[in-house]
């Protein structure tokens, strides 16, 4: 794998304001640094012109340093095991420019706390500063850049597994419901168990969390359709009509909306330039 330190991640201005939110929770940070990381998954070696037209491309800067006396660093990378999408993109630009070797390309903040005192941070002040500095629904924290072979690890898929609903009854599908993160309500829970006896066989994971998707708040908008009473009194609208009154009382210029997760605008003729 390799590691090529890039441009700052955040206009002066904003860096500021990050370390002042930092300061707060962490009175010992005197100062933050953030620049751009990138690394990249190779099949073979780069030549000379290889490296160089990488380089160029990702706006490579000057070698990266290790982390000085006072001084703590963070590596913020995409969540482990997933693949980004600014990863797919820069990956296809490579590519595109002869750099075949290249297998993938992740980017990441290296972020450099200073210190005022001692040479470390401790545990309360390092899960106090973290939500600053990462989205953990999409990103992973590392404390050692040498870390960063993870973001390119690629796991054996799992085993089929069933859940014994037929030993088991409902406590073996609700253990699965916590295990899985499926988030299944009573109702449905219900509902499995009486199709699965009906059918004579346990579900194995992979149904039940299809079903689980397929029947998730995201897609059906179970409670946002759903009809809601306040001290005893129905409620004429929905949740979602709420959001598509929006709509309904100024529909100009929209074609379409709330329509399978999308919509259309009116646009305007335009020329492009095709070479």
């Amino acid at each position: 794998m390799l590691q090529l330190p890039g441009a700052p991640a955040f206009s002066a201005f904003r860096l500021q304001k990050l370390c002042e939110q930092v300061r707060r929770q962490a009175p010992t940070v005197s100062d933050l640094r953030a620049h751009f990381v990138h690394f990249v998954d190779l099949e073979q070696a780069l030549g000379n012109e290889a490296q160089r037209v990488l380089e160029q491309l990702l706006g490579s800067q000057a070698g990266e340093s290790r982390p000085a006396d006072g001084q703590v660093s963070l590596w913020v990378v995409p969540r482990i095991g997933t693949i980004s999408p600014w990863s797919s993109k820069a990956t296809d630009i490579a590519h595109n420019c002869g750099l075949q070797q290249v297998r993938r390309i992740e980017r990441g903040i290296r972020y450099d706390l200073v210190l005022t005192q001692g040479n470390g941070l401790d545990a309360a002040a390092r899960d106090a500063v973290l939500p600053l500095l990462h989205d953990r629904m999409t990103e992973s924290v590392l404390s050692d850049t040498g870390d960063a072979q993870l973001i390119f690890r690629q796991a054996e898929p799992a085993p089929l597994a069933s859940v014994d609903i037929l030993g088991g009854g409902r406590a073996a599908l609700e253990r699965a419901n916590a295990e899985l993160g499926l988030a299944l309500s009573d109702d449905e829970i219900d509902y499995l168990l009486e199709s699965f006896r009906t059918l004579g066989r346990n579900p194995n994971d992979i149904e039940l969390m299809m079903f689980a998707q397929a029947n998730s708040e995201h897609c059906r908008h179970k409670i946002f359709n759903a009809g809601w009473i306040i001290d005893g009194t129905p409620q004429d609208d929905t949740l979602f009509n709420m959001i598509r009154a929006s709509h309904a009382a100024s529909p100009g210029g929209v074609l379409s909306a709330y329509h399978d997760n999308a919509a259309v605008i009116e646009g305007h003729r335009a020329r492009r330039f095709l070479p």
